[in-house]
């Protein structure tokens, strides 16, 4: 996990690094303090020696001066470190989702995936910078403390020692049992996020519907699990702090009454026992020392909070996508003919029961080809194996040709163009969303392609026209115009197979035969795929692919399928009857 982690510090190294070089010497200064002191009031003030008070507290005022420059750097550079550690962190995470497959944010889901990219990273971050000053000041200036208190006085300073296994070991329970409860918190964020989403992506059901009461107790019961969880790990939390001042205050009571009988017994005579400035030392060392311990034991609690956090992160990060290129992959797609030999798939290696079931279709090149069937009838499962957004579970499909897993993947989904069912448009302009297709396209070409989904019309309505602003989600356009704009997205690509679908269903029956017409002439050389749940959609097409039940059940053209299919005639009949031809 370390090793993980480590990778994403990258070209912040440098104030890593330097952040505890420049603890360091704050602890050194900070230590060199109190002997100084010690030395004041024996040798200056108790002696009434006035060019050694000078001259001692002139090293004073210095040895202050450079632990506070210090220690401000120190916390300058490690906000900086933790910073790009965080960002770089959250960049590792976003690009390999980008790499993954339907079935590995499947896995994860992406409620969790916010979660990690946000609340555990923050975790991360936090910790991360209390290692690198905290966790580096407290172990030095708990050796250099201890150090300097031994050269005053042994025996005492032994007081120092006791305190430290008593508190390691309460520190190791403290963890033991906090640890477990905080694995659990943040899963359960991940619901949080996931009811929020949901809340917020369908607000106007929400609404419509009369659910919010609904929407806030399902919220409430989350996050009371939240707050039950966390509570019981902050009780388990909370005896880090009396553990800390037991072992403080006690530290200083033995040292007090010790240190007191020494000097009695001694007269104030070092070379006999202990004097009065030493004495004060040692306390200003027993409070160095058991607030480096404070300090340690708060970054051991961080540290627990965190680990659930780096352990989800280090998860997401090494997460290897399920569709990777092969060894020699292939740049270039010959032509757009599709061919499936024996296709089965399923979602999961754990299924019972097979989604697809021994497909075989071939298309030539420049086809139209309409798919129809019932409702999970498996027609979008089908399409998303050809762009390999998935991978068959057994047999092969073929792209010009070729395997599909033979080809680059950026190559291949460059050549295939798929409006998928749920329609996505991005916030940004008109322009912006349909360059999503061709990047470097022109205002001709993106025009040219807005017209052939017959959305240049409505484009032009607009008082900015192509500029127009889309809110996220699309909002302030109607479904049959974000159909269109994606229609023209995908265009824009100029792919040798376009797949609609099912993505005219929110278009009127004209505006649908208009594209089916500009489509037919200018679109000659490519293969077109059409899923509809109109038949008036497909019975144009060069041949229609009657689907039911994750299998092929027949195909032909609409006059073929009219005599041979009953599920074909069944879903004409009710349509012409229940007037849905009737425009046609």
């Amino acid at each position: 996990m370390i090793k993980t982690l480590a990778k994403s510090i990258r070209e912040y190294k440098i104030p890593s690094i330097l952040t505890p070089v420049l603890v360091m010497l704050e602890v050194l200064f900070e230590v060199i303090i109190p002997f100084i002191m010690a030395k004041l009031v024996d040798e200056g003030i108790s002696a009434g020696n006035m060019s050694v008070i000078l001259k001692l507290g002139t090293f004073l005022l210095l040895s202050a001066f450079l632990a506070l420059v210090s220690g401000a750097l120190a916390g300058k550079t490690a906000a900086h470190a933790s910073a790009g550690f965080a960002k770089n962190l959250r960049q590792d995470m976003f690009y390999n989702v980008q790499k993954f497959s339907f079935s590995n944010i499947d896995k994860f889901s992406t409620s969790s995936i916010i979660t990690r990219l946000t609340t555990d990273v923050m975790n991360v971050q936090n910790s991360y910078q209390m290692l690198i000053r905290g966790a580096v000041r407290s172990p030095i200036m708990l050796a250099f403390t201890l150090f300097a208190a031994f050269r005053i006085n042994k025996e005492l300073s032994m007081i120092f020692l006791g305190a430290i296994p008593v508190l390691g070991i309460g520190l190791f329970l403290i963890i033991k049992n906090a640890h477990p409860i905080f694995r659990k918190v943040f899963k359960t964020y991940d619901k949080l996020n996931n009811v929020v989403q949901e809340n917020l992506r369908g607000i106007r059901v929400v609404k419509a519907f009369v659910r919010e009461d609904y929407e806030i107790k399902k919220f409430s019961d989350i996050s009371n699990e939240i707050y039950e969880r966390f509570t019981k790990a902050e009780k388990i939390l909370v005896f880090n702090m009396p553990l800390i001042q037991f072992c403080m205050f006690g530290s200083m009571l033995l040292l007090s009454w010790f240190g007191a009988k020494a000097i009695v017994a001694s007269g104030n005579n070092p070379a006999l026992g202990l004097t009065t400035g030493q004495l004060m030392s040692l306390m200003t060392y027993v409070m160095q020392i058991l607030i480096s311990l404070m300090m340690l034991s708060m970054i051991f609690v961080m540290i627990t909070i965190s680990r659930a956090s780096a352990e989800r992160i280090v998860e997401l990060i090494n997460e290897e996508t399920d569709l990777k290129n092969c060894e020699n992959p292939v740049f270039e797609v010959a032509d757009g003919s599709i061919e499936f030999k024996n296709v089965s798939f399923c979602y999961s290696d754990k299924a019972d029961k097979m989604i697809l079931e021994n497909i075989n279709l071939k298309i030539e090149s420049g086809e139209t080809v309409g798919i129809i069937g019932g409702t999970g009838s498996a027609k979008t499962t089908l399409i998303q194996l050809i762009p390999r957004l998935y991978d068959v579970s057994k047999g092969v499909v073929k792209v010009g040709g070729r395997d599909v897993r033979e080809y680059d993947l950026k190559t291949l989904r460059d050549q295939v163009a798929v409006v998928l069912q749920k329609n996505v448009l991005f916030s940004g302009t008109i322009k912006e969303n349909l360059k999503w297709g061709d990047e470097n396209a022109r205002d001709e070409e993106i025009k040219k392609a807005a017209q052939i989904a017959q959305a240049d019309g409505f484009i032009n309505e607009f008082p900015d026209k192509y500029d127009t602003y889309i809110e996220q989600g699309g909002t302030n356009v109607s479904g049959g115009q974000k159909q269109r704009l994606t229609i023209a997205r995908a265009l824009l690509k100029k792919p040798k197979i376009i797949i609609l679908d099912d993505s005219t269903s929110a278009v009127d029956t004209k505006t649908e035969a208009l594209i089916k017409k500009v489509f037919t002439e200018e679109l000659s050389g490519t293969t077109k795929i059409i899923i509809a749940q109109r038949v008036s959609s497909v019975q144009d097409a060069d041949k229609i692919v009657v689907m039911d039940n994750g299998k092929i059940t027949e195909i032909g053209t609409h006059d073929e399928l009219m005599e041979k299919s009953r599920i074909y005639r069944e879903v004409y009949e009710s349509q012409v009857k229940g007037g849905v031809m009737a425009n046609v």
